[in-house]
């Protein structure tokens, strides 16, 4: 009974149900004799499981991860903390907002290195559209988990990536800080990478945490739609056009 809900469930949740739906209703209409639409809705339900699948969505994200690594013990003198997604409103033990999943496996990791290597941390992250942004939420939850006060600068105006590299570029000169360490997500490293060594600051990049890894190996449950999947491939896409946008705009700069 256990195996056969785990089996039933994803079939029957977003993105798994609409599979169903199309791949069905386009085996009956090829029944119907109208081939060509039921075709397309058959084909439509298969890619949309394909993308709702681990194997699929891991091949996209691990070409983004493939050269970082969390075992190398990093050198620096500064930790940036990048941010990623705070709901600035959420009540809270410390007060009112909190940390996305993304965000909190990065400042997971940045208080485990600042741990380590009693290192600053310039958290990085803006106010994207409106609001007082995350870089106050984030050094309250840093306090909580016990980086000092001292230890934390905030970069508050950066809105992406771009900005993130270009303030934080500004605060390690005013600092004097000539060795960051890089700390986000394993798929947005290499973006992130890319644009600070645009702006002429070199980081050692380190991941707060990966969603691949090589020789990674598949079960079977693996297989069963998963929108979580889903989501990883928009993420993975998001980078990989943000890389490419910068890459023009590199391009054009140096026209």
């Amino acid at each position: 009974m256990f195996l056969f809900k785990k089996i039933l469930t994803p079939f029957l949740l977003p993105p798994g149900i609409l599979s169903v739906v199309l791949v069905s209703t386009g085996v009956w209409l090829m029944l119907r004799k109208r081939g060509k639409i039921g075709i397309f809705q058959v084909s439509l339900g298969i890619c949309i499981w394909l993308l709702s699948i681990y194997p699929v969505s891991n091949l996209l994200i691990r070409k983004l991860e493939s050269d970082f690594s969390p075992s190398s013990v990093p050198r620096g003198d500064v930790i940036i903390l990048l941010g990623g997604g705070i709901r600035e409103e959420a009540p809270d033990l410390t007060g009112r907002g909190f940390p996305g999943e993304d965000m909190l496996g990065r400042i997971v990791t940045a208080v485990r290195l600042q741990k380590r290597l009693s290192l600053p941390i310039i958290v990085s992250a803006g106010a994207v559209f409106k609001g007082g942004g995350g870089a106050p939420i984030v050094k309250r939850i840093l306090i909580d988990l016990g980086v000092d006060e001292n230890q934390i600068i905030l970069e508050d105006k950066s809105r992406d990536t771009y900005e993130n590299a270009k303030y934080c570029k500004d605060l390690c000169l005013q600092k004097g800080f000539g060795q960051p360490i890089l700390v986000t997500s394993g798929y947005h490293l290499q973006r992130a990478h890319l644009m600070f060594a645009q702006f002429g600051l070199q980081t050692f990049p380190y991941p707060a945490y990966l969603k691949t890894w090589e020789n990674q190996e598949y079960q079977w449950y693996h297989y069963l739609p998963d929108s979580r999947s889903l989501a990883n491939i928009s993420a993975a896409l998001h980078e990989y056009l943000g890389i490419c946008f910068y890459q023009i705009l590199d391009l054009a700069g140096s026209d």
